[in-house]
């Protein structure tokens, strides 16, 4: 869970162990974000909630994370367009 090439991925969320973020990099493609625990990274889309990328997690975490996601998708996504205004700006 380094980063990718060099840029800033902000966390914007730490919830049940998981930790969420997206790659400044990333800010061209739809709104999503990529959860992070225990060297396990996956990519879930916002809108709608959906699997991108599972890793290595288990159904079990998978199915969590999609709870997070749901709960939390309306801060994530303004976190998402905060963020891509910030560049836009620049």
């Amino acid at each position: 869970m380094g980063d990718e090439q060099g840029y800033r991925m902000p966390v914007i969320l730490r919830f049940k162990g998981f930790k969420f973020w997206f790659y400044e990099a990333d800010l061209d493609e739809p709104p999503h974000v990529h959860v992070g625990r225990e060297n396990k990274e996956a990519k879930f889309w916002l809108s709608p909630v959906e699997r991108a990328r599972t890793g290595r997690f288990r159904p079990v975490e998978l199915r969590e994370i999609e709870r997070i996601l749901a709960e939390h998708r309306d801060y994530l996504l303004d976190a998402w367009n905060m963020e891509q205004s910030k560049r836009d700006n620049c």
